[in-house]
C-alpha cells in the first residue's frame, strides 16, 4: 500500500474520532446546560460513547486500508492519543495521570479492535 492512502487511512480514521466526539460532546454539554443531571451522574455514559467513538474510527481507518487493520487502528489510536495529550499538556500544561494511561492504552487497543473488523468487513 502506498504512503498517501496509509495516510489517507489513518487520518479519515482520526478525523472520524474527532467528528463523533465533537457531536456527542455537544449534545452532552446541551443536556447538561439545560437539565439538572450533573457530570458525575453520566460519566459511565460519556466513558461508553468514547470507546464506540475510538472503536469506529479504527474500523474506518481498516476498513479504507483493506488490509494489517490492526496496524492501522493503532496508528489512528495512538494519532488520537497524541493530539489529546498535546491538547492537555499544551493547553492546560499538566501530563497524563496513570488513569489517563490506562484509558489511552484501552482505547489504542480499542481502535486495533475496531481496524480489524474495519478490514474484515471491507474485504467482502
Amino acid at each position: 500500500m502506498e504512503t498517501k492512502q496509509m495516510g489517507s487511512a489513518v487520518m479519515m480514521g482520526v478525523v472520524t474520532i474527532l467528528g463523533l466526539a465533537l457531536i456527542i460532546a455537544a449534545i452532552f454539554a446541551t443536556i447538561l446546560r439545560f437539565t439538572d443531571l450533573q457530570e458525575q451522574s453520566i460519566q459511565i455514559i460519556l466513558t461508553i460513547f468514547s470507546f464506540i467513538t475510538v472503536f469506529i474510527g479504527g474500523m474506518i481507518a481498516g476498513g479504507k486500508a483493506k488490509q494489517k487493520g490492526w496496524i492501522f487502528g493503532f496508528m489512528t489510536g495512538a494519532i488520537y492519543t497524541l493530539i489529546v495529550f498535546l491538547f492537555q499538556y499544551l493547553g492546560h500544561d499538566s501530563l497524563f495521570s496513570f488513569e489517563q494511561m490506562i484509558y489511552h492504552t484501552c482505547y489504542i487497543t480499542t481502535s486495533m479492535m475496531g481496524g480489524i473488523l474495519g478490514v474484515n468487513l471491507s474485504s467482502k
